[in-house]
């Protein structure tokens, strides 16, 4: 992973290219992050790059977290998040990581938390298909149904779509085009949607799986 960088949904817009054709974006404030703590194969294991992002109020930190900032001598940060850098090396605590990270024309992929939908039902969580709506089928139309299992294995097996809470997961989303990078507003548009509502926090990395 050569770049990275925690951001903020801010919502979706659109841009237009040099031909005059719309491009849907969403706009991310990303960054400044800065990195908090480097991990290293001697004394962690493995090697990484833990950076911050956000303000945190003084009020609002426990000891234990005003301790690690000040060891680190940076501002309190309200979110962490480890990234395992190809070159650990070429960062040291302190660092700012801004939006120039990326580019224009950058693959990156982008995860966050999803929209909580609640608890819902198999049609609307996993799209099972209704009962019929005549003959009697009385007021179970939008039931799940028979699971299928006879006396063996007499069980539901793991794995099977039923109702539940839905979403509020981790999603990512792979090959975004980074549209526009704003410098001097720390912001990022991305071709496309991205997890989470606005507001939400998403972390955006170089693309795993370019074309």
């Amino acid at each position: 992973m050569q770049k990275f960088i925690i951001g903020k949904k801010l919502g979706m817009t659109q841009l237009f290219d040099e031909k005059g054709k719309v491009i849907p974006v969403t706009v991310v404030e990303a960054g400044p992050c800065v990195v908090v703590q480097k991990k290293t194969a001697e004394n962690d294991g493995y090697e990484s790059v833990q950076i911050g992002y956000g303000e945190l109020s003084d009020k609002r930190a426990n000891k234990p977290q005003k301790g690690h900032f000040a060891k680190a001598d940076v501002a309190l940060k309200k979110h962490l998040k480890e990234f395992k850098a190809a070159d650990c090396s070429a960062y040291n605590v302190g660092d700012l990581i801004k939006a120039d990270t990326f580019a224009p024309g950058d693959k990156v992929d982008v995860f966050g938390t999803s929209k909580g939908k609640g608890f819902a039902g198999a049609m609307k969580r996993h799209g099972f298909a209704s009962l019929k709506d005549t003959h009697g089928t009385g007021p179970v139309h939008r039931h799940a149904g028979s699971m299928g299992a006879n006396s063996d294995p007499s069980k539901v097996m793991k794995g099977k779509g039923l109702p539940g809470h839905m979403g509020s997961e981790r999603v990512t989303i792979q090959n975004l085009d980074i549209v526009k990078v704003d410098v001097e507003n720390n912001l990022i548009a991305l071709k496309g949607a991205i997890p989470g509502p606005k507001g939400g926090i998403v972390y955006i990395v170089d693309s795993v799986k370019k074309a």
